[in-house]
């Protein structure tokens, strides 16, 4: 605890100010995919085949969907704090995520998969900001793997945010809640944008790693 104290005490202006933009981004992500999900909610369209979908059940695995993420990000956020050198460059690369994912949401309407059963277990805010209509791309399974990158040094913890997205990705197709497309792609967009904010936020990212 005293090591942790030290920590923090040792934090100088810069990383503050880079923390408060952090924050400050973070929120404003969260604004945008609340809208964009929103918007696409209400403009979602028909639902179309899927080859995944269209040969397995749906499970009512919505405990899963819901509660799931939250115990994941209770765990993140515990590291992070644990070392606050990283929280400028994660946070940040998270609002970052969120903002494209927003982007992305708002230009595909596609309806909810057919057979889907409600998260009778969540709240409507709960829904709206996890799931809403933003099908494209699937945010369950992309953020735990953004995480994987951004802690690539930690091989225990890399393993650990990689088995979640798998874990993440396949629950939300068998609750029938995302097309298998969209789980696919989180993979490969994610990617490009842990790249992206490597340039972006290259300062954040040499703290990160020191």
């Amino acid at each position: 605890m005293d090591r942790l104290k030290q920590k923090y005490k040792n934090l100088d202006r810069v990383f503050i100010e880079s923390f408060l933009v952090a924050a400050g981004l973070l929120i404003i992500s969260l604004g945008l995919n609340f809208v964009a999900s929103t918007y696409a909610t209400a403009r979602a369209g028909g639902p179309v085949g899927d080859i995944i979908l269209d040969n397995i059940p749906v499970f009512n695995l919505d405990w899963a969907f819901v509660y799931g993420p939250i115990l994941f990000w209770l765990v993140m956020a515990v590291v992070c704090f644990r070392e606050p050198k990283t929280l400028p460059f994660a946070i940040k690369t998270i609002a970052l995520f969120v903002i494209i994912r927003s982007v992305f949401v708002t230009l595909t309407h596609l309806g909810v998969p057919p057979a889907d059963i409600p998260l009778d277990a969540s709240s409507n805010f709960i829904k709206r900001l996890s799931y809403g209509g933003g099908l494209f791309f699937s945010g369950h399974t992309g953020l735990p793997f953004l995480m994987s990158l951004i802690f690539k040094d930690n091989i225990y913890l890399q393993v650990f945010c990689i088995v979640s997205a798998v874990f993440f990705g396949a629950i939300v197709l068998m609750v029938h809640m995302h097309y298998s497309i969209d789980v696919l792609a989180a993979f490969f967009i994610t990617y490009t944008i842990y790249c992206l904010a490597g340039m972006f936020f290259k300062k954040d990212q040499d703290l990160f790693y020191v």
